[in-house]
């Protein structure tokens, strides 16, 4: 059995904290795991900006719900989902995520939980798992699938580098110059050849 683990961000849909930065004028929302390879890091100082705006989950979700996954995602999805299993592996929310999951046709995701205030400070957040993406690749070998993965940060590596084979996907030079061992892709043709190609390694 075949299975695809894909990224969420960056890979299907676009940025949610670079489109929520460009919304409210704060430059510093615009930091992801492709310039803080630390995730708890980056997190803190999200939460910590939105403190300091009084910005909240209704805030976010706002610009969530105008947000569309990238051109062509849906049908890459689909492509995926007819030959392969597909599971998504992502650093984001459940609370973020639903709006956008519908449009792509639900495909499977794994995420992260926020802890948010009846008020609707977003006071925390729970992680499923530490590396939680490596863990689940590492899972589903352990049932016997040959797996494929594709991302395009730093902490989609671990994931990568866990998978039969690993891609890379639209990312910053930055993660390219550091993890030279994976081909990129700049596009989902050039990513399904990749994904084929992977299965048959």
């Amino acid at each position: 059995m075949q299975i695809v683990c894909l990224d969420l961000e960056g890979v299907l849909i676009p940025e949610i904290w670079i489109n929520f930065a460009e919304l409210t004028g704060i430059e510093a929302l615009r930091a992801t795991t492709r310039d803080v390879p630390d995730y708890d890091e980056l997190m803190q100082q999200r939460l910590r900006i939105l403190d300091e705006h009084g910005l909240g989950i209704n805030d976010i979700q706002q610009v969530i719900s105008r947000m569309e996954p990238l051109e062509g995602a849906a049908a890459f999805v689909e492509w995926v989902r007819s030959r392969y299993q597909l599971v998504i592996l992502s650093d984001t929310f459940y609370e973020f995520a639903r709006p956008l999951m519908r449009q792509l046709g639900w495909p499977t995701l794994f995420c992260h939980q926020l802890e948010v205030t009846e008020a609707g400070r977003i006071s925390n957040y729970r992680l499923r798992m530490a590396d939680h993406k490596r863990a689940a690749v590492e899972a589903f070998r352990g049932l016997n699938f040959q797996t494929v993965a594709a991302g395009d940060s730093y902490n989609d590596t671990n994931m990568l580098a866990a998978a039969h084979s690993g891609i890379l996907y639209c990312p910053p030079q930055n993660v390219i110059d550091e993890f030279p061992q994976f081909p990129v892709t700049r596009d989902y043709r050039e990513l399904q050849a990749a994904i084929e190609q992977g299965f048959r390694s």
